[in-house]
């Protein structure tokens, strides 16, 4: 992995980029809605393409399409409550797991000592329940949450911050993210902006033409030119 050398710092989204947490609020909204007596039969694909643009759209969509749930709880907010609780217990119980190529890169920048940082939307007791589970994600030295920003993705906010931190002016600086609402944050800083997902969003060709780098998994570093 000699190309990590020429940047001096890396910045990672966290849920569905270093861990497959996506999946888990996936099915913690299945187990919410499931806790009320309603078939989320949404697939886990469907999901993502709602989930991943505005985080008001979400809440806006389950209601529109499952109109019984907003009949037994027309608050959003008991509805999250329930669905944060669910994640807990999904994540209590072992369910997250790291994404493929993960290890083998977090190992590699600490080895060169070079600087990186997490920047995700998710509360840092998700987080840190998380770190607990798989030792790796400690070897990360900095960590911005969902608490320590104002506007979340996709404004720019979390990824400035992480940048006036923790890069110079000269440094180059790349970051990876795994949805178009990351994406767009990442695209207002002056990092080198890399898209890892399995879903084809319709917006990708015009990301490439951006010079976003787009691949499919961590793994396929080994056969990108960065």
């Amino acid at each position: 992995m000699q190309w990590i050398h020429n940047y001096q710092l890396f910045l990672f989204d966290f849920d569905g980029l270093l861990v497959n947490t996506e999946e888990i609020h996936y099915l913690a909204y299945k187990t919410m809605c499931a806790n009320r007596g309603i078939n989320f039969n949404w697939d886990f694909e469907t999901y993502c393409r709602i989930a991943h643009y505005k985080s008001e759209g979400l809440s806006q969509k389950i209601y529109a399409e499952f109109p019984e749930l907003y009949a037994v709880e027309p608050s959003w907010e008991v509805l999250y409550g329930e669905k944060k609780k669910a994640i807990i217990e999904l994540v209590s119980n072992g369910a997250v797991q790291l994404m493929p190529g993960v290890s083998s890169l977090l190992s590699a920048l600490q080895k060169a000592n070079i600087p990186r940082s997490v920047v995700t939307h998710s509360p840092v007791e998700l987080v840190s329940a998380i770190r607990s589970q798989h030792s790796i994600l400690n070897t990360i030295p900095y960590w911005i949450t969902r608490e320590q920003y104002s506007h979340p993705k996709p404004n720019s906010e979390c990824y400035l911050k992480a940048i006036q931190l923790l890069a110079k002016p000269e440094d180059k600086v790349i970051g990876f993210e795994d949805t178009p609402r990351g994406l767009t944050a990442l695209l207002g800083t002056k990092a080198k902006a890399v898209l890892v997902c399995q879903i084809e969003y319709p917006e990708i060709p015009a990301f490439i033409e951006r010079g976003v780098i787009y691949i499919k998994s961590l793994d396929d570093l080994a056969n990108t030119q960065l």
